[in-house]
């Protein structure tokens, strides 16, 4: 089996923040849907959300960032394993913060050689 990351991008541009009823009915679906994945055996890294400001470094320079007016932004990171890249966008289709018009990239870790 192989290690996938399960990219989470958000549209900061169309995106409110959700109210607290809102955060309750994508929680529960949320922590099923991983539930289902650790039972599975298969969740290598729980999720983890990411901070909308950083930092980004070019050759010798530093700049704050990424921002908040930027469209799209990447709101998390998770890490699957997997047989293919097939069964790791199958993960990735039915978790439920798609509905809330997310967008998810899977990418397979790369072992070293």
């Amino acid at each position: 089996m192989n290690e996938y990351l399960l990219i989470i991008h958000r549209d900061l541009s169309k995106e409110a923040a959700p109210s607290p009823q809102q955060m309750q009915d994508l929680i529960k679906p949320f922590q099923e849907w991983i539930g289902g994945i650790a039972a599975q055996n298969k969740l290598v890294a729980p999720p983890k959300r990411l901070d909308v400001s950083g930092r980004v470094v070019k050759q010798t320079f530093v700049t704050d960032g990424p921002y908040a007016e930027v469209k799209e932004s990447v709101g998390g990171l998770i890490i699957v394993r997997a047989g293919d890249y097939d069964e790791a966008v199958e993960m990735a289709k039915n978790c439920p913060i798609l509905k809330w018009g997310a967008s998810i990239e899977v990418r397979m870790a790369v072992p070293n050689q």
